[in-house]
């Protein structure tokens, strides 16, 4: 029986504190779920607010898809980077880093020429009268100013070589324990390494979305700390020998403060700098074939502290950043070479972490309090007050102060104290409507439901016009299944086929238009609308598919031969409404348009496909895979109408897409070589229906993409 008490006494409130003491809990285990959602809110303030631009003396030669194209293909030979590197030094910057590993010997050098080429005795001994590229490389290097690259990795490797430049001075006792750790490398030769002045980690972490947010300017390798390419840089530049280590942290669990020379980087407990994203990313690149044909002027590199990478897509050095880009990798290593040198740097205290639970269990409880307590307005209205001051306050955090204190996870938990405390004190009236609407789901659509209770003036009689889109599905030869198996198991394989396809339809908000036999009629946009419904009825339709496609694989498996499931998908203008009666209502939509999506499931038993879309609801998907089948004129139509077999992006490659593509434009030139092409994609995939279908036709003498079906 249903009652209408109040909550009160502890009966409320007990619930409330659970809620508070789960969110506690949660932000001192720190799930990867909490998180992203931190992290989203920190990349959303970066968002409005990116890091000033301001002058900066980092300049990126970036080796970009141009310089590849006019210089050759990566790798390039070592006299070309020495000879780079030579024209930079010549401008005297203050510093040339390395965002890249020179591992291997020089492939083109003039030694291992002659072991790849036979020559003649003559020509021998000169190629080892030529000098080794690597040491060109080497000599150049040796002139001074350059910090090369490593990476660090937990397995080892032939490379394993690392010789670090850099000295470390301790303020406090040397604490590593929370910084990542490596046993091996892989970094340059040994004689690159031996004439370097710096040499500098490139290793970085993404966060679990695979978003670059905090750089490591120190790493532990073999138990002792090592320099990112960035800390190096700044030590080169400024000619120093030494970092200093500050390790003296408020809670003295690690590491606080960097110092390179003068200049002084916060640094959090795991050695990271978190990133101040700049939106100017890329104002102070230089191609490098620029550099290598002079067309850069000396003063645009002297005393500038210079990073050599590269931007080119196809070397696959790209990474997201919060910004809700792609840049490449060197960027990274600039972008915080340039807070650090401006000043502005992002923080997270180590504070923050105990700020934000204090504030999850205060505000919990008392919003919390709030709902049980007070009206239904009032209480939403001091909520989203609260809400709104511990926003703001977190975005002047970050505004005035640089400081990354999330709002997010306190917010989030508030919510969920707010709402439970609101449904303790409305728990009769949301009872009582969850109990309607269990009850009418069981007889029409969930979404149907929601619309009625939300305007019990569309309970009347009439339709309007309405854009929707329409999913059709009929099992094949189900009728076949009736007559081998008893009544009952079939029936009860058919309720089982059915409640699922049911049930993804609603999960895509479609609405349940009607069930005959094993066929399932789905319409979208009606009765609420759907901008989207295009969309919808395209995932629902490959959804379905894979649902059906999983079903009879396992009945198959049972020894049940149950048949596959055909799909037609179309939208256009039809009348929705209430039609029957003042006794009885049915809603449903008449009109061409639901007629053309029954028709194209039909036309799936000619073509040899499984779902067949019209292109007027392709095209409200822009990007959705897939085939074009032809221009199919349907029995009693005057128009052809253009269709495609819908593809899942798995299917893909299993269908040969652009090799049909190829194909299908021969077919609609009515090229003769069209035949040869469909011949082709059946050799690589003989189960490929609908090439076989369009073979058939090609062999038959019918040209052209026009298709004209007989039957209904």
């Amino acid at each position: 029986m249903l009652n209408n008490r109040s909550p009160s006494g502890l009966s409320g409130y007990l619930p409330v504190a659970a809620i508070a003491v789960a969110g506690l809990m949660l932000c001192l285990t720190d799930p990867i779920a909490l998180q992203l959602l931190r992290n989203a809110t920190f990349d959303q303030f970066q968002r409005w607010q990116p890091r000033a631009a301001t002058e900066s003396p980092v300049r990126v030669v970036d080796i970009d898809d141009e310089s590849l194209s006019r210089l050759g293909q990566w790798p390039w030979p070592r006299t070309l980077i020495a000879d780079l590197l030579l024209r930079l030094q010549n401008a005297e910057p203050a510093c040339i880093s390395f965002d890249m590993i020179f591992a291997e010997p020089d492939r083109t050098s003039p030694v291992n020429m002659k072991r790849l080429w036979r020559l003649d005795d003559a020509v021998g001994p000169w190629l080892d009268s030529l000098p080794d590229h690597d040491s060109v490389l080497a000599q150049a290097v040796k002139r001074g100013r350059v910090s090369l690259g490593f990476a660090l990795q937990a397995d080892g490797g032939e490379h394993d070589r690392l010789l670090s430049k850099a000295r470390f001075v301790f303020l406090g006792a040397p604490q590593f324990f929370k910084m990542p750790s490596y046993g091996h490398s892989i970094s340059s030769l040994p004689a690159l390494q031996n004439a370097a002045d710096g040499n500098g980690t490139l290793s970085v972490t993404a966060d679990a979305d695979g978003v670059i947010r905090r750089l490591p300017i120190l790493m532990v390798y073999q138990n002792k700390p090592v320099p990112s390419l960035a800390a190096e840089s700044l030590r080169v530049m400024q000619a120093g020998q030494n970092f200093t280590l500050d390790t003296r942290s408020d809670n003295g669990s690690g590491l606080a403060l960097l110092k390179v020379g003068r200049i002084s980087v916060p640094v959090n407990e795991q050695g990271e700098v978190w990133l101040h994203f700049s939106a100017h990313a890329g104002a102070g690149h230089l191609p490098a074939w620029k550099i290598l044909q002079g067309q850069v002027a000396a003063d645009e590199l002297a005393g500038k502290l210079i990073l050599i990478g590269t931007s080119a897509q196809g070397l696959m050095d790209m990474r997201f950043s919060p910004l809700g880009k792609v840049i490449a990798g060197i960027d990274m290593h600039a972008q915080v070479l340039e807070q650090i040198l401006a000043g502005q740097h992002l923080l997270r205290p180590a504070w923050a972490a105990s700020l934000e639970a204090v504030v999850l269990v205060i505000g919990s409880l008392t919003v919390g309090a709030l709902a049980l307590s007070h009206a239904a307005l009032t209480s939403f209205l001091l909520f989203v007050l609260a809400l709104a001051a511990l926003w703001l306050a977190a975005w002047r955090a970050y505004a005035d102060w640089h400081y990354l204190i999330d709002p997010m996870v306190p917010s989030l938990v508030a919510a969920a104290a707010f709402l439970l405390g609101s449904m303790f004190r409305h728990i009769y009236s949301e009872r009582r409507q969850r109990w309607l609407k269990r009850a009418f789901s069981r007889y029409i659509s969930p979404n149907l439901v929601e619309h009625l209770v939300r305007h019990p003036e569309a309970l009347e009689l009439g339709g309007r016009r309405q854009i929707c889109s329409f999913v059709f599905t009929d099992l094949v030869d189900f009728t076949g299944l009736m007559e081998h198996l008893d009544p009952s198991d079939a029936v009860s394989l058919l309720n089982d086929y059915l409640e699922n396809m049911i049930a993804i339809a609603f999960r895509h908000q479609g609405t349940l238009d009607r069930i005959v036999g094993d066929a399932v009629a789905i319409m979208f946009s009606a009765p609420v609308s759907q901008a989207d419904h295009s969309c919808r009825a395209i995932a629902c339709a490959l959804d379905m598919q894979r649902f059906a496609n999983e079903y009879c694989e396992q009945l198959r498996a049972r020894g049940i031969e149950f048949g596959r499931t055909r799909i037609g998908v179309h939208s256009g203008e039809v009348i929705v409404g209430n039609f029957g009666g003042k006794t009885i209502f049915d809603y449903r939509a008449l009109g061409d348009a639901v007629n053309t999506a029954s028709r194209l499931e039909g036309a799936n038993k000619y073509l040899g496909t499984l779902i067949c879309v019209s292109e007027v609801t392709l095209a409200g998907c822009p990007g959705q895979l897939a085939r074009p089948i032809g221009r199919i004129l349907l029995k009693g139509k005057t128009l052809p109408l253009a269709v495609f077999e819908l593809l899942a992006a798995e299917q893909a490659d299993e269908f040969r897409l652009a090799e049909y593509l190829a194909a299908y434009a021969l077919l609609q030139q009515q090229d003769p070589a069209a035949e040869q092409a469909f011949r082709a994609i059946l050799r690589n995939a003989p189960e490929d229906k609908l090439a076989t279908f369009h073979l058939h036709r090609l062999q038959a003498g019918r040209l052209g993409d026009l298709i004209e079906l007989e039957n209904k």
